[in-house]
This record gives C-alpha cells, structure tokens and sequence, in this order.
C-alpha cells in the first residue's frame, strides 16, 4: 500500500486558501510611480542552470532577466514578498516561485535599480494540469478534533513566522542533492481527493524508504526550525538564503539544532513516520518567496 501523508492537504481547497492567506496575510508594497517593463518571455533553458524551467506553470519558478547594472536589483512579488535577485553587473536574474494556486495568466514583479524609479516586470502564468488521486480512508484519517484542528492553528501561526525568514549570504548553487535516497512516491502538485472531498495539490515531493535511513541537506543553509508538528511530525527547516527554504518532514530522528550552519550532504535526521503518516517516507518541500515550488526542478534530470 503506498504511504501518503497529509500535511500540506488536509482542508478543503477553498479553506485552505484562506487559511494560508489568514496566517500569511500579504505586505502591502509602497504605492510609489511606477513604470512599465513590458511583458517578458521565459528564456531558452539550460541544463546548466538552476532551477530547470521551460514554462511557468504553478508551482513552478519563473527566471526574469533584470539587465545589467552595477547594483543587485530589489525585486518583490505583486504582494510585496522579496523575490531571490542572482546574478553580476553584466545581469541580474529574479527567481520567482509560483504557487500551485496560481491563476493563469499575466503576473508581475516590481524592481528597483539603487535609487531608480520602481518599475513593474511582467510574465505569464501558464495553467497545468496534475494528477489526481481518489482514496477512501477512515474519516478520522482526515477530519480533525476541535483539539487537533486548535493545534494546526497554533502550529500553522509559527511556521508563517519561519517561512517569512529572507536572509543572507545569498546561494552560491541553486543544484539540489536529494535528501535521502529511495522511490518518489507522490510528487509535487498531485491532488488527492479524500472520500470525495478534494485537497489542495500535494506541495511537495515524497521518497519511500526505510525509518532510519539518512536525510542530509540539499544545499548548504542554516537550521531554523526544529519540531514535532501534528501534520508534518518531526520536521526540520533549512535556510539557503534569499528566502529559499527547505523542509524536511516526518522524520524519526532529528540530529541538528537551530543555528546549526550545514553544509550540503551534512546529515539533519532520519526517515520516519512521524505525524500525519501512514507509513515511513521524506515529505521534502522547497519554498522560494513564501511560495513551495517542485524539488524536481533544483535536481538533475
């Protein structure tokens, strides 16, 4: 039987959206002029490059040239959340996550070049379609206690103060090591629906294997969170820099403590099935500005 969890979908879709937006909230940005940049268009892909993107779907990350300069552009979303800024003089890159709950359609970042006046760059959302799964489970599998749903509540409330984190040094590498070796048993964007009730997208990506078996870091970044949550169990979160995160979920073990800087391949803990689990697997998230986005395109192919 495959294992699952459901951290990440356990509300109906439309109260889960608002829920997130309720902990969250948006920062309201400036009301400076703005000028218009014109639409962009995602560049050819690289293999070289990282993330991987050919498109922009939700969940995906969009790669915005800036052009050159010789100050690191500020860049944020339309909800005014930091966006990752990369790059030299020659040219500076916005990385921009895209949430599964995205609309298709035109969205926009704002930038600043040093003093300059803040202008707005466009680009386009495009819709994709994931999977589905349909699954009858015991209703206490899925439904919460007021006790349990409380605890979501608290829980969910200091995550929002983690994920908020936009640090630096900045990433040198945007490549990803898998966590732990094993089998993707649901990947990022699949939607479950739970005794005919649809969940939000599965947020991230999940690796079958042993309890026990090693989890280290993908990149080097620094520990921010350590915990036992009711959805994600034991869970560590890693800082990359430039507001990309990871989290590492349902572990058995957790081997590091906040502060602690890693580098990449540093053991964190071990595979477990801790929390909403029904049985041992990596649930493996990576979030860039605020929003989780598919391990799968920091990996090789």
């Amino acid at each position: 039987m495959p294992t699952f969890d459901s951290d990440h979908n356990h509300l109906p879709a439309s109260r889960q959206r608002r829920a997130v937006l309720g902990a969250l909230g948006t920062l309201g940005w400036l009301a400076l002029p703005t000028s218009h940049l014109g639409a962009t268009t995602v560049a050819s892909p690289d293999m070289d490059v990282w993330p991987r993107t050919l498109h922009v779907p939700p969940g995906g990350v969009a790669r915005l040239s800036l052009g050159s300069g010789a100050v690191r552009p500020v860049a944020h979303t339309g909800d005014g959340v930091p966006v990752l800024v990369l790059g030299d003089a020659i040219e500076w890159t916005a990385l921009v996550g895209i949430a599964l709950a995205a609309t298709p359609g035109p969205a926009h970042i704002t930038v600043q070049h040093g003093a300059g006046a803040l202008q707005q760059l466009l680009y386009t959302v495009v819709a994709k379609r994931y999977p589905e799964q349909r699954l009858q489970v015991a209703p206490r599998t899925v439904d919460l206690s007021p006790e349990n749903q409380a605890r979501y509540e608290r829980e969910r409330a200091h995550q929002a103060t983690v994920i908020a984190t936009f640090s630096q040094p900045l990433p040198s590498t945007l490549q990803m090591r898998v966590p732990t070796p094993g089998r993707r048993s649901s990947s990022f964007g699949l939607r479950r629906v739970f005794n005919g009730q649809a969940r939000n997208p599965h947020s991230g990506m999940d690796i079958a294997a042993a309890t026990g078996t090693a989890v280290v870091a993908p990149l080097p970044g620094r520990v921010i969170d350590t915990g036992d949550y009711f959805f994600n169990g034991q869970t560590v979160w890693l800082d990359h820099g430039g507001g990309l995160l990871s989290m590492v979920c349902h572990l058995s073990a957790i081997d590091v403590q906040v502060g602690d800087l890693l580098p990449t391949g540093q053991r964190v803990g071990a595979v477990g099935a801790t929390g909403r689990a029904t049985g041992p697997h990596l649930h493996w998230g990576v979030m860039l500005n605020r929003t989780m986005v598919d391990p799968a395109l920091f990996l090789p192919a």
